[in-house]
């Protein structure tokens, strides 16, 4: 390599880049072919991309043949977007050149840049099949096959490559394999992988991976651990928080809980899900008052945000503000928004406020979507009985022990109206 070159990439190195960039730049009209294409890799890595392609641009016309700087302009064009004069680069080279199956794998990059995923998987497959060992084209199947959705087959090509290499082109592969098993819900075995990947590099995806994909197969204090350890790391991520609210409920632990969404909720406060998280938490806390505070923070964000409504309609329901269920349902349903428990909570309001007419209305539109619910039946039939419609209120009961058979309050409930209407 040139001296004057090792001079410049000294001066990168220590920090003095417009030192070393300019230091190359002088010395470049006088460089050697083979320097200049050094020069160009160099420009490249320091990210002087155009500078790359101008360099690199005249030595391919200069040699055509030299396939291996054909696929480091087909690169270069396919990081400044031009995929089009990439291809046709690109589809110079020969079938029997040893740099085609790099020309493969940059072709169904492109092709997979397109969306074009079959035309993609028929440039790996050929590539696998003249270098059936080289885990880079597995893992490039890996990738395209986790991109479609395909998990599945991603895990059986990030498992061939992980065999030959644990990271490929800077990507830790044991991460991507953990990544996949957990997307298709094989939690216990992707907890394997992760370990591995953090062991490897514990950067905060990895970390996120690791705890989520814990708490989805019921290990909350491990969840806890590398979601902590994230924090740590990167208390911006942002992502974290609601998980690692999870985990700490799930263990019992409402108190830190409640913290976590809250600290989560200072670093992103527009999601809506640490509102409700949060929200529950004070009520397990009973924080009745912070958690109506935090619900209606919420809804602000998203009127039609369905739990956090429910959540809120169950506390006043809680402590009887039957006016203010009125208020919120009427509310919501202004945005556009409904559900088939709004009529229930309706009707709970409207018999607490001895409104019974509207109550009885209510309580016959949620019945439509409430006929296997027992405790919705209950209710109603607790309703009807008050109002004197025995024999309404019957096939209610009977519908609840049919579906709980060892209920013996309903039993007798329905003893007692079957014996009153034989006297009549």
């Amino acid at each position: 390599m040139n001296t004057s070159i090792q001079e410049a990439i000294k001066l990168v190195e220590a920090g003095h880049t417009e030192s070393g960039l300019k230091k190359l730049a002088d010395i470049e009209p006088a460089l050697h072919d083979e320097d200049k294409a050094i020069a160009a890799q160099l420009y490249y890595e320091w990210g002087i991309v155009d500078r790359a392609i101008a360099i690199v641009s005249d030595l391919h016309e200069l040699y055509p043949g030299e396939t291996d700087l054909t696929c480091f302009y087909a690169e270069l064009l396919i990081e400044t977007d031009q995929e089009e004069k990439a291809l046709r680069i690109l589809e110079t080279i020969p079938e029997t050149d040893k740099a085609f199956p790099e020309s493969l794998l940059l072709m169904a990059d492109l092709y997979q840049m397109q969306g074009l995923f079959e035309v993609s998987e028929q440039k790996l497959l050929k590539a696998k099949a003249l270098l059936p060992e080289e885990p880079v084209i597995d893992f490039a199947l890996g990738e395209l096959y986790f991109t479609q959705g395909a998990y599945g087959k991603a895990v059986s090509q990030f498992k061939k490559a992980v065999r030959a290499e644990a990271v490929i082109g800077g990507v830790n592969v044991y991460q991507r394999l953990a990544e996949s098993l957990s997307t298709s819900g094989e939690f216990e075995e992707a907890l394997e992988w992760y370990e591995k990947a953090v062991q490897e590099n514990p950067e905060p995806n990895t970390l996120f991976g690791f705890g989520f994909t814990a708490l989805k197969a019921g290990y909350p204090k491990t969840a806890i651990k590398q979601l902590t350890e994230l924090k740590q790391l990167d208390p911006a991520y942002s992502s974290l928080y609601k998980p690692l609210a999870n985990s700490y409920e799930e263990e019992g632990l409402y108190e830190e809980a409640f913290e976590t969404a809250k600290e989560g909720i200072r670093v992103d406060e527009y999601n809506k899900e640490l509102y409700l998280s949060a929200a529950k938490m004070a009520l397990k806390t009973k924080r009745p008052s912070e958690a109506k505070d935090l619900l209606q923070e919420a809804l602000a964000l998203d009127p039609g945000y369905i739990e956090a409504v429910h959540t809120l309609l169950s506390l006043y329901l809680e402590e009887e503000d039957f006016e203010s269920i009125i208020d919120l349902v009427e509310e919501v349903r202004k945005y556009g928004e409904d559900d088939p428990k709004f009529s229930w909570f309706l009707a709970s309001a409207f018999a607490g406020l001895e409104e019974y007419e509207k109550a009885r209305g209510e309580y016959e539109a949620a019945c439509l979507n409430y006929q296997e619910d027992g405790d919705f039946l209950y209710e109603y039939a607790l309703f009807l009985l008050e109002e004197g419609r025995r024999k309404e209120a019957l096939p209610l009961l009977k519908k609840i022990v049919e579906l709980y058979p060892a209920n013996e309050e309903v039993h007798e409930m329905i003893f007692r109206i079957e014996d009153e209407n034989s006297f009549e």
